[in-house]
């Protein structure tokens, strides 16, 4: 399966440079925030893949002005061409805003999940705003991980966690990528193409 993942920043090869050739083929995109809605509502459109996305910690204009033609996962478990998909939106609580959740909240939510986590036998691929705690993250409240992620990665070992929320340029595709525990963490910062493949289980 080829996906397109993006999060918190607009760039040009998605926008006004977009070749479409290069992006061809795309079996799915996710959205991990910090995005204008009109952004995810063009990519959905011109590149013609499902788009599911979570908000960031800045996306408040979605209450009113939701991407057309894409899906929240937020809280959601879902199976996509033989991978189980789940969401999660927000940031750690650091004002007050919305989508800002406190650790405890983010457990109890996921908690919420685990009958669904069981029953759809794991998930694949976790797609959320924030990091785990210690993993791409840093020590201020806004930019802190949550520890209920680094959780969900030892208790169910998805092969993929993608996210954003922690702006940083790359160099080298290598850069996004740290391996917990059979888990590939992908900081999604700008955008990012992959191939990702089902468990022979699943096929």
């Amino acid at each position: 399966m080829r996906i397109l993942t993006v999060s918190d920043a607009v760039v040009p090869d998605l926008a006004e440079n977009l070749d479409r050739r290069r992006f061809a083929g795309l079996d799915l995109i996710l959205s991990c925030g910090d995005l204008p809605p009109e952004y995810l509502t063009f990519l959905q459109t011109e590149l013609g893949a499902p788009l599911f996305f979570v908000r960031g910690n800045h996306d408040i204009r979605y209450q009113s002005q939701p991407p057309r033609g894409c899906i929240d996962l937020h809280g959601r478990l879902i199976r996509f061409q033989g991978l189980n998909l789940l969401g999660l939106e927000g940031s750690m609580w650091y004002n007050g805003g919305p989508m800002q959740y406190t650790e405890r909240q983010m457990q109890q939510l996921l908690w919420k999940l685990k009958p669904a986590l069981w029953w759809r036998g794991g998930v694949d691929i976790v797609f959320t705003h924030a990091p785990p705690r210690g993993i791409h993250d840093a020590d201020d409240l806004c930019h802190r991980g949550f520890e209920a992620y680094r959780r969900l990665l030892e208790s169910h070992r998805p092969g993929y966690f993608i996210h954003g929320h922690i702006h940083r340029r790359f160099r080298d595709p290598a850069e996004r990528i740290t391996e917990v525990a059979g888990t590939r963490v992908i900081n999604t910062y700008g955008y990012q193409v992959m191939e990702v493949h089902a468990p022979a289980s699943a096929r």
